[in-house]
């Protein structure tokens, strides 16, 4: 994927409290942005890219809420790419690409092999204080 994110012509931003109902939100905010902007609900990526956005809000909300009472989701779109990023003020940066060939049947494995599969992207950045991360993930439309 050539598209560089910061040339995606839709964005939303979305910021909320760190707790259970955060998942469902976001799930359903991105279901809106994605109509709006264009984005046939029954293409093949959709439901893939919404089980992956929910995984990662979920992670949020289970692991890092004690230190990180909101959680932020950055969606962003254009005509061949979706893309979107989870933010929380937690320091811990998982290991995103070592996930794939672990074991365990965790929300980070599956992320990877539903943003494998569609041959996207994952990647964490870290906070410039080093105190949070965003995960991002690109897929292809």
């Amino acid at each position: 994927m050539s598209t560089r994110l910061e040339t995606l012509p839709h964005r939303h931003v979305l910021t909320l409290a760190a707790i259970p109902s955060a998942v469902r939100t976001a799930r359903q905010t991105a279901e809106q942005a994605l109509v709006q902007w264009g984005i046939n609900p029954r293409h093949p990526t959709v439901d893939p890219a919404l089980l992956i956005l929910s995984e990662l809000v979920t992670n949020s909300v289970r692991h890092a809420a004690a230190l990180s009472p909101q959680v932020t989701v950055i969606y962003a779109a254009g005509a061949d790419c979706l893309a979107f990023a989870v933010h929380d003020r937690h320091p811990y940066q998982p290991t995103l690409y070592a996930t794939v060939t672990d074991t365990g049947t965790g929300g980070l494995a599956t992320v990877m092999e539903l943003t494998l599969g569609l041959g996207g992207t994952a990647v964490v950045r870290g906070d410039a204080d080093g105190k949070g991360k965003s995960i991002w993930i690109t897929l292809p439309l």
